[in-house]
């Protein structure tokens, strides 16, 4: 019996993976990631890095980020602490889901987790304070790959559930439209 329980979000290739747990009066095991029962489950991506990612602050907008080919990645998020709505574009020019994203809230209680393969760009905001979230990703980073695509870009549309302008980066706050960046997809 595989102890993952995954569910394709309105973008197929975006899947929720929820970990068993296993309890007692101590508190939970659980296996977060296994290779080869993410391959059972579908998920053949071999990860190189973890990342981690802490919001100070509730309202901590991440994204939307990216890595050209050959450097692209795909990733598996999870939240620690905390909780966040997580966001996957299609920044693939020649698929059918161009443009289109998906989201799913991710919490330490919820347990689960967000695959996204490459060709599609990341964010996430958070919505608690002191947020923690862990990320594997298939590539190491590599800056001159990186790219950002405008959280707010009209053509795509995403409903943030937030009131109010996001805490942003520099980086966030001056990224350009999807129209204005090569994917490399």
């Amino acid at each position: 019996m595989n102890s993952l329980k995954t569910r394709p979000l309105s973008l197929s290739e975006v899947i929720e993976v929820t970990p068993r747990r296993f309890g007692d009066h101590r508190g939970f095991f659980s296996e977060v990631w296994s290779e080869l029962r993410f391959a059972e489950a579908g998920i053949g991506t071999r990860f190189v890095q973890d990342n981690v990612s802490v919001s100070r602050t509730k309202g901590v907008l991440r994204g939307l980020h990216f890595q050209l080919p050959p450097a692209a990645q795909a990733k598996l998020v999870r939240v620690a602490r905390g909780a966040i709505f997580d966001v996957a574009v299609d920044v693939r020019p020649r698929s059918p889901t161009f443009k289109r994203w998906a989201g799913a809230l991710l919490s330490a209680e919820k347990w689960n987790q967000l695959f996204i393969p490459e060709g599609f760009a990341h964010g996430f905001i958070a919505l608690e304070d002191e947020t923690e979230v862990n990320y594997k990703v298939s590539t190491p980073y590599s800056p001159e790959h990186e790219r950002s695509i405008r959280w707010n870009d009209p053509s795509i549309g995403i409903e943030w559930p937030f009131e109010g302008h996001p805490v942003l980066s520099e980086k966030d706050e001056r990224a350009p439209l999807l129209a204005d960046v090569e994917t490399g997809f």
